[in-house]
């Protein structure tokens, strides 16, 4: 009868377990046998979570944090002194070797430049071997004794860092604008009222020369030779400048080395309304200003054909008459 009653409280025979081992079979049993939900969770209806992925999952959130903290970029402040001194070497170089302002500071260039107009110049082509030409308007330095008599401006500190790094014009700079009239082989002259003469050849001037001055100002000159390798130099505004036919009793009889020249002005860049480009005259293309160049070729082309010439009658007269 016992067993019997065992059977009725429990609805299932199952041998009894000795005692202090129930326990711990229950438990196991509890541990191994869970129900599970209809979505494969937990009896709770929670989804179950290996304890070992857990602990991956928190080193990846640790490692995904500290890669995120080493990728989150500067303070805008801390990044500026950098682009500052970005730009400033970009700017100290493309005065150097590309373009630099210079700032007119006299009349004498008038009307293509006004005072106190900044035009850009070309410094880049004389690295590559380019030559000053005739009609060019060019910046060069003082080649000597042209403007001792010009006082010259002392910035302030500021003005001569930014004109260093070529942010501002040259101040004290003593430099010089003007546009070149002949080149190293030819011949200029201008007597009395004009016009100047190149290679025997005048020049047409209105689009340039300022209106009511005279060619040769009150200055006429020459004939004179420009020897290889210099310039000879004239402002627009003939009765207004101190160029080459003022110097004319120093070295070079007023010619300009080639190696003073910094560049070619070629750009109104200030102030807006004045913006233009600074082209060379038409006159300096007209036939026959270059005829003196021009006949160098030539003359060596035909001293080299003559032996050709020579040479090939004498092997057809040798093919008509065998030996």
């Amino acid at each position: 009868m016992g067993d019997l009653a065992v059977g009725a409280r429990s609805g299932t025979e199952e041998p009894e377990e000795p005692a202090g081992r129930g326990e711990s079979a229950r438990q196991a049993t509890s541990s191994v046998h869970q129900p599970q939900s209809q979505s494969g969770g937990s009896a709770s209806g929670l989804p179950r979570t290996d304890p070992s992925k857990q602990s991956d999952a928190a080193a990846d959130e640790e490692a995904t944090g500290s890669v995120t903290k080493g990728k989150k970029p500067r303070a805008f402040w801390k990044e500026l002194p950098i682009l500052i001194g970005i730009a400033l070497l970009l700017a100290l170089l493309i005065k150097t070797f590309l373009v630099q302002a210079f700032s007119i500071p006299s009349d004498s260039m008038q009307d293509t430049l006004q005072r106190g107009d900044r035009v850009l110049v070309d410094k880049l082509t004389p690295w590559f071997g380019s030559k000053p030409q005739r009609g060019e308007v060019v910046v060069f330095h003082d080649p000597g004794g042209w403007l001792n008599e010009t006082p010259t401006p002392q910035p302030n500190p500021v003005q001569k860092v930014l004109s260093f790094i070529g942010l501002m014009p040259s101040a004290e700079e003593k430099d010089l604008i003007k546009r070149v009239i002949a080149v190293g082989g030819d011949t200029v002259e201008c007597q009395g009222v004009g016009p100047v003469k190149v290679n025997g050849k005048a020049l047409k001037e209105d689009s340039y020369v300022y209106p009511g001055a005279t060619p040769c100002g009150d200055r006429p000159f020459g004939p004179i030779h420009v020897p290889k390798g210099r310039i000879w130099v004239m402002g627009d505004h003939r009765d207004d400048s101190l160029d080459s036919r003022y110097h004319q009793n120093l070295p070079g009889n007023g010619t300009v080395s080639e190696n003073e020249v910094v560049g070619r002005a070629f750009t109104i860049a200030w102030p807006i309304n004045r913006w233009a480009t600074l082209p060379v005259p038409d006159t300096f293309d007209q036939p026959g200003i270059n005829k003196a160049m021009g006949a160098a070729p030539a003359a060596l082309g035909l001293a080299g054909a003559v032996p050709l010439v020579i040479w090939r009658r004498r092997r057809l007269t040798a093919a008509r008459n065998p030996r």
